[in-house]
């Protein structure tokens, strides 16, 4: 024995049957945004990472100019200092900005500068500029076995 089926209305647009009880969803595949959010050149296109390491980049060159031995230095990007390195000893250590590893055979020496406790510590991007110098020259300072105010005059100052 069959269902009666009731008659259709006529002012409402007519649906195909569907053979199972489920609710009915939209098909989603495909639709949503294509392509890149904004153009390359615009900075919303630019990752946090690559900001911070044109800063560091910015800094560089900025004290290559007077520094000239500095090309023969690697400078490095890190998220965080590795725990394993002794760095992090104690409980009330301070997480460090940057160091200084010194080379081993005939590698060159690095600075390394610690992107997220340099994030942390400022607010937007010109106190992360102002702060990212501040390490690289407190590195460089530290490498050369100067003091940072005759790598930089302006060091301290901002």
């Amino acid at each position: 024995m069959s269902t009666p089926v009731p008659p259709r209305r006529t002012d409402q647009a007519a649906e195909p049957e569907r053979s199972d009880a489920r609710p009915r969803r939209r098909d989603r595949h495909g639709r949503g945004m294509r392509g890149p959010v904004a153009p390359p050149q615009v900075p919303l296109a630019v990752s946090r990472a690559d900001a911070f390491d044109d800063l560091v980049r910015d800094s560089v060159s900025r004290l290559e100019r007077h520094w000239p031995q500095l090309t023969a230095v690697d400078f490095a990007v890190q998220e965080v200092p590795r725990a394993d390195s002794g760095e992090l000893d104690g409980e009330d250590a301070v997480v460090p900005l940057g160091r200084v590893a010194y080379a081993e055979g005939s590698g060159h020496d690095r600075v390394i500068v610690y992107r997220r406790p340099v994030e942390i510590r400022t607010r937007n991007r010109d106190e992360r500029a102002l702060l990212v110098h501040e390490v690289v020259v407190e590195q460089v300072a530290e490498l050369l076995g100067l003091a940072p105010e005759s790598v930089d005059p302006r060091y301290g100052q901002d």
